[in-house]
């Protein structure tokens, strides 16, 4: 069984993603297949060298490279929603893939949730 955990909420302002977040590290501690698509503002959580600290919370930059460790299968960004925040692959975080979701994407997996 594969889940798709799909977050389209900015990393700050909102716990909605932050909880996304932790059930796909659960999912994945389980031995339950688990991927992470960011749409939307949600493609800011992939943005490097985030300055968190300036409103007083912790970068999200830290928990997402935890996610090779709790074998989280795959990290993708919204390819357009990058290009609408103005983020390059070369501005995003380790290990993220470009992606154009649509329906072939979402049925590679077994299960969606959505943040949010």
């Amino acid at each position: 069984m594969s889940t798709l955990i799909v977050i389209d909420q900015a990393p700050y302002g909102s716990w909605a993603g932050r909880e996304a977040l932790d059930m796909t590290f659960s999912l994945a501690a389980f031995d339950q297949e688990a991927a992470l698509l960011f749409t939307g503002p949600g493609v800011n959580w992939l943005r490097k060298a985030q300055q968190a600290s300036e409103i007083g919370q912790k970068t999200v930059e830290k928990n997402l490279a935890a996610a090779p460790v709790f074998g989280i299968e795959a990290i993708m960004a919204d390819r357009s929603a990058c290009a609408r925040y103005g983020l390059s692959e070369a501005s995003l975080i380790a290990g993220v893939a470009l992606v154009d979701p649509g329906p072939d994407l979402y049925r590679q997996y077994d299960h969606t949730a959505f943040a949010g």
